[in-house]
């Protein structure tokens, strides 16, 4: 499965931006997906997951109640709204397609990656 992530831009703090994430090729209609950054520097780190129903998403810590996946059940597209954005969620952000139906935190569970989009929050 080919992902693109799209929807990456400048923005000052306090800001809101919407990524989406987009399949082609085999579906990933009956697979979890999600959401990873990479700051320059950093490693990459999970950021939100949901499964293939496009229920019950999960966040990491750093972004909860700030941003809010979600995703067409029975599509292979998801969207990424973040808003409240701070200058520490400046990264790429990757898109995921999992290996199994469920949201999961864990890189080595997704098998196919986005290029990314870059996210830039200015203080």
């Amino acid at each position: 499965v080919q992902l693109q992530a799209f929807g990456g831009g400048d923005v000052q703090t306090g800001g809101s931006l919407r990524l989406s994430c987009a399949a082609s090729g085999r579906t990933a209609s009956n697979n979890g997906m999600g959401w990873f950054r990479q700051a320059a520097g950093k490693e990459r780190e999970f950021v939100a997951s949901i499964n293939w129903r496009g229920s019950s998403p999960i966040y990491a810590d750093s972004v909860k109640g700030r941003f809010t996946m979600t995703r067409d059940f029975g599509q292979s597209t998801m969207y990424l709204q973040m808003d409240s954005l701070k200058p520490e969620d400046t990264a790429i952000y990757y898109c995921a397609v999992a290996i199994s139906s469920a949201a999961t935190r864990l890189t080595s569970s997704y098998r196919s990656w986005g290029q990314g989009t870059l996210v830039t929050v200015s203080s």
